[in-house]
C-alpha cells in the first residue's frame, strides 16, 4: 500500500513538473483565430496544426527571427521532443498510458480512447513494449525470475530512452545562444 502511495505521488510529481515545464510555450502562443484570450483553441485543431502552432511559439520563444536559423534550430527541437515523448513511453500507464485502458470495466468507455486524450494537444507517450511486457507479467502474476527478467528489460530501454533524449538536448544546445538556453530550459525543452 505505501509503495503504491509513493508511485502515485511520484507520478503526481512528474506530471506536475512537465506541465509547469510546457505551460510558458502553450500559454504565449498567439491565436489567429480570434477569442480563447489570445491564445489557439487548441481543441479544434487537427495535431498537425496543433505541432505547428506548438513550433512557431518555440520559435518566437526563442527569439528566432530569422528563417535560416529555424531552418536549423526546427529539427533539433523536434527530434528533442519526439526523443521526450518517447522516454516516457509506459510511465504512468494508470493515467495516461495506453495500457490505461486494461484496468477499466469493459463497458467503461469514458476513458482515453485507447491512450489518445481528445482535444488539449496531448499526445500521448510512444507506447513502449518493454513496459507492456512487465505489465503482463505483472497482471499474469508471473513468477519472481520472469517479472525481475522483464523489469530489468524495462529499467534497460528506460535508460536508452534517457540517453537519446540527452543527446538530442546536447546537439540542440550546440546551436542555441546561452539565452535561448536559458528560455529552452525554464520551459522544459532542455
Amino acid at each position: 500500500m505505501m509503495m503504491k502511495m509513493q508511485t502515485w505521488l511520484a507520478m503526481a510529481a512528474l506530471a506536475a513538473g512537465m506541465s509547469l515545464g510546457s505551460t510558458n510555450l502553450w500559454a504565449q502562443a498567439q491565436d489567429n483565430t480570434g477569442g480563447n484570450g489570445g491564445r489557439p483553441d487548441f481543441r479544434n485543431m487537427t495535431p498537425e496544426e496543433r505541432q505547428q502552432a506548438m513550433m512557431n511559439n518555440i520559435k518566437e520563444q526563442l527569439e528566432i527571427k530569422d528563417d535560416a536559423e529555424w531552418k536549423v534550430t526546427q529539427p533539433l527541437v523536434q527530434k528533442v521532443m519526439e526523443a521526450r515523448r518517447g522516454s516516457f513511453g509506459g510511465m504512468g500507464r494508470g493515467m495516461f498510458g495506453p495500457g490505461a485502458g486494461s484496468r477499466r470495466n469493459a463497458g467503461d468507455n469514458t476513458g482515453d480512447q485507447g491512450g489518445q486524450r481528445r482535444g488539449g494537444g496531448f499526445q500521448a507517450p510512444t507506447p513502449n513494449p518493454e513496459a507492456e511486457a512487465l505489465q503482463k507479467a505483472i497482471d499474469a502474476k508471473a513468477p519472481k525470475a520472469e517479472v525481475k527478467a522483464a523489469l530489468a528489460r524495462y529499467v534497460e530501454s528506460r535508460k536508452a530512452k534517457q540517453a537519446e533524449l540527452e543527446s538530442a538536448q546536447a546537439e540542440l544546445r550546440k546551436v542555441l545562444t546561452t539565452r535561448q538556453e536559458a528560455i529552452a530550459t525554464l520551459n522544459g525543452l532542455l
